[in-house]
């Protein structure tokens, strides 16, 4: 694992784990392969339009999805954000402002598609929540 000031520590790693589901080998590649983040509440970390440069797992705290400024959803802890933009090379759907101070794992888009690659639960729930963004999409 890594040992520099973003790598995730232990209880980060149990909180990833209690969240996520998944098994002790895939929580590690996870981690190794997220940045840790700490953003302050009312932070844009996702502007709509834009080309996708990380995807987010929240591990505490909440965000506003925002489309044309009109929040559409509030996600919190053990969600995935961004991942549909850095899944297939597209720009951003919707803006992301932090609700409150938020903890999460911070991923490029290369690490984001080779956990994707290698870990079917990342896959599958990358592509539940752009299944459920469709829908919701299409219902509007």
């Amino acid at each position: 694992m890594r040992k520099d000031r973003f790598a995730p520590d232990q209880a980060t790693i149990a909180k990833l784990k209690e969240l996520s589901g998944f098994t002790d080998s895939e929580v590690k590649q996870v981690a190794e392969a997220g940045r840790l983040v700490h953003l302050p509440e009312s932070w844009s970390l996702i502007l709509e339009k834009t080309p996708a440069d990380a995807a987010y797992y929240i591990l505490e705290g909440e965000v506003s999805v925002r489309r044309n400024r009109e929040e559409v959803a509030t996600m919190g802890a053990g969600t995935f954000i961004g991942e549909a933009a850095v899944m297939n090379h597209a720009l951003r759907s919707a803006a992301v402002v932090t609700k409150t101070a938020v903890t999460a794992l911070n991923f490029t888009p290369e690490a984001g598609r080779k956990l994707a690659d290698t870990i079917p639960a990342i896959r599958e729930a990358f592509e539940a929540t752009e299944k459920a963004r469709l829908e919701a999409d299409s219902a509007e």
